[in-house]
């Protein structure tokens, strides 16, 4: 008896996927009736009616996983379904396939009949769901989302004038000095109207979804297109769909849309491409050794912050090449031993997240807390989460050494052509990179970080369609809020102080405003009606005289 898929699709769409299967599958059998059955089908096919709702998708996509169990479920969506990505991706679906083409749907069989798991969501998947009310802002959140929306459009036509950049230099520095005014603008509204992750809570028509209740994510967070394909639901197979995932997005060159300087940016591009692809090589190789020996979830940490070191050093040298020698002094010296020596390879990042859960989940493939639940390591969910926790270690790790690297550079004029971009081969312009990216530290200490801690909020820089993007994890952060210096406790009493004055001095502005209401109306107006009223009696009395 040959194994049976059934199919649940509308009549039309029924026949057009029954004629694609049979073609393409010899040894499946492909059913639209379960009274065809001949026993429990290999494989369940759900093609959705246009229209849909996103409550109908779940609670159908729950029952079909019940009563067909252990049958992988494939879902089908139709183009245009209007259904928000952050409810599909929490469908309890083996595969999610959104307006496939015949091959990406028949890869997409055979990869569930192996066992594995396939997502597939076009960019614009996270529209409203149809019914959906838009939710109403306040004034402060009004002011700052009409602010955004009028620097990012700004922002936008600068970009496309500097695209390519016009040949008078006076307009490129009046376009360049126009975006670094937009963007202190937009530090600023942010400063005055709210937390950052109020920033890009904007209209869906105007601006990205969340992709999840705990995650805000920055232009270009939510659209995550192409396929994501589990061949094996093990860690292995997930650490390679992950990986599949960055190469591929690193590839193609990353642009920095993160909203801050990146010292990676200095980097020439082929230096900045070898250097993420290296320390990829480097986690595949330590995720390796991890797994070989087996050891608990406990001792992961322990030695995955032990082999920090080696692994930062193998990345500089794949990047730098070991054979590569530049003169100095007069003397010829090899590049990576240099870069090495004069790295501090033991710097930690403080905004890197608890690495134990990413660690735990990439070897032992235990389940990952994304939005509050604990989530199967081979879920969709976790690992598009997964994706993100790997992304931000790669791009922080690449900011510490790129930093150390443009140190290097600051006193090896001869290795500056061979590392860094040709803008920065001129001494001033790499200085004033390096001072750019120091004053962006030390005020992101003093007061970004103490208010991003105080409001339970983590940046993660991730990677996606060729951009590096800003996404705001949402976390308890009390341990790290109490260890923060006198200078950053002041910050978070300041905001403190703001809160709890806020509430008052509003009603006060209000009270005092409903008291110049009442003098000018009961007051002021009844007097100047009086005043006009005898006047007018005067004139009455003085025109009456014979």
């Amino acid at each position: 008896m040959s194994p049976q898929l059934l199919l649940f699709a509308e009549p039309l769409v029924a026949s057009g996927l029954l004629r694609l299967l049979a073609e393409h599958f010899d040894d499946l059998e492909t059913v639209d009736d379960p009274s065809l059955l001949k026993g429990a089908p290999t494989l369940v096919l759900w093609r959705p009616a246009a229209g849909t709702t996103g409550e109908s998708l779940r609670r159908e996509t729950l029952l079909l996983r019940e009563r067909w169990r252990p049958a992988p479920l494939l879902v089908l969506l139709p183009p245009g379904h209007g259904v928000a990505a952050s409810t599909l991706l929490e469908l309890s679906a083996h595969g999610l396939l959104e307006a496939p083409s015949p091959e990406e749907l028949l890869e997409a069989i055979r990869t569930l009949r192996a066992g594995g798991r396939v997502l597939q969501l076009q960019t614009g998947a996270a529209l409203r769901p149809e019914g959906e009310a838009p939710q109403p802002l306040g004034l402060g959140q009004h002011l700052l989302v009409s602010g955004l929306e009028q620097i990012e459009a700004t922002r936008a036509l600068c970009q496309r004038l500097l695209d390519p950049p016009p040949s008078q230099p006076l307009q490129r520095w009046a376009l360049e000095g126009r975006l670094r005014e937009l963007a202190c603008a937009r530090q600023l509204l942010l400063l005055l109207w709210g937390p950052l992750s109020l920033a890009w809570e904007l209209p869906e028509s105007g601006a990205p979804a969340s992709a999840s209740a705990s995650v805000t994510p920055g232009p270009g967070a939510e659209s995550r297109g192409g396929i994501l394909t589990l061949q094996q639901r093990n860690a292995a197979g997930i650490w390679q769909a992950v990986r599949q995932r960055l190469e591929a997005a690193i590839a193609t060159g990353l642009e920095n849309r993160s909203g801050q300087l990146l010292a990676i940016e200095g980097l020439h591009p082929e230096r900045c491409r070898d250097l993420l692809l290296a320390l990829l090589d480097q986690l595949e190789s330590l995720r390796g050794q991890l797994a070989a020996d087996a050891e608990g979830a406990d001792a992961l940490l322990e030695r995955w912050l032990a082999c920090q070191p080696q692994l930062r050093e193998q990345a500089l040298r794949a990047m730098a090449s070991p054979y590569v020698q530049l003169p100095r002094q007069g003397m010829l010296e090899p590049v990576s031993r240099t870069l090495i020596a004069s790295s501090d390879l033991t710097v930690i990042d403080p905004e890197l997240p608890d690495l134990q859960p990413m660690l735990a989940t990439l070897v032992l493939a235990q389940p990952l807390l994304v939005d509050g639940q604990l989530v199967p390591a081979d879920e969709l969910r976790a690992v598009l989460h997964l994706e993100r926790l790997v992304a931000n270690w790669l791009v922080r790790t690449a900011e510490l050494l790129a930093a150390d690297v443009l140190a290097c550079c600051g006193s090896w004029p001869e290795l500056r052509r061979y590392l860094l971009r040709s803008d920065l081969l001129a001494t001033r312009n790499l200085e004033r990179l390096r001072n750019q990216l120091n004053a962006q530290q030390r005020w992101g200490d003093l007061f970004e970080r103490p208010i991003a801690i105080y409001e339970s909020r983590r940046q993660l820089l991730c990677v996606d369609s060729g951009r590096i993007g800003a996404v705001n994890l949402l976390e308890p952060r009390d341990g790290e809020l109490q260890r923060l210096g006198p200078l950053q406790q002041l910050v978070t009493l300041a905001l403190e102080t703001r809160d709890a004055v806020a509430p008052q001095l509003r009603q006060l502005v209000q009270s005092l405003g409903n008291l110049v209401v009442v003098l000018l109306t009961e007051v002021v107006g009844r007097a100047i009606g009086l005043v006009g009223r005898g006047i007018v009696q005067g004139m009455g009395r003085r025109t009456g005289r014979p």
